[in-house]
């Protein structure tokens, strides 16, 4: 008997946009609907996509890595893949991640991790920002 599915998307497009709202969990059983349901926005032409994940009660690794390879080709394709508001479980992975300001449309300087220790002298001060740099692109390739 096949495991019901527990994540349901609905989808809008209009002028080269692509709205879509997700209602559930993103966990290993239902990402590859989420990836089918992103593939196919972007095989439609739709290379600017939000979503909108309000209704999104869990959200693991595998869909976040649905999410950055998809936002990785929204990219390649000249548009963009934007998260839109993320409930308190989702913003949480988005922020220990360090993937918030990759998929929330922030700039990378409005990224701000409270887990990070703050630098005790200015030599680490020097080195940071260029180690936060590739924390952040090291993900989205």
């Amino acid at each position: 008997m096949p495991i019901p599915q527990r994540l349901d998307y609905y989808r809008r497009d209009t002028h080269g946009l692509a709205l879509i709202t997700l209602v559930g969990e993103i966990d290993l059983d239902s990402s590859p609907l989420l990836h089918e349901a992103l593939a196919q926005c972007l095989h439609d032409g739709m290379n600017t996509i939000d979503i909108d994940l309000a209704s999104v009660t869990f959200c693991d690794c595998h869909g976040l890595g649905i999410l950055l390879d998809a936002a990785h080709h929204a990219i390649v394709a000249g548009g963009a893949l934007r998260l839109r508001h993320p409930g308190a479980v989702v913003a949480q992975l988005l922020t220990l991640t360090g993937t918030d300001s990759l998929l929330l449309g922030r700039p990378v300087g409005a990224a701000t991790n409270s887990l990070a220790p703050l630098p005790s002298s200015r030599r680490e001060t020097e080195q940071r920002p260029a180690a936060t740099v590739l924390a952040l692109t090291g993900g989205a390739r």
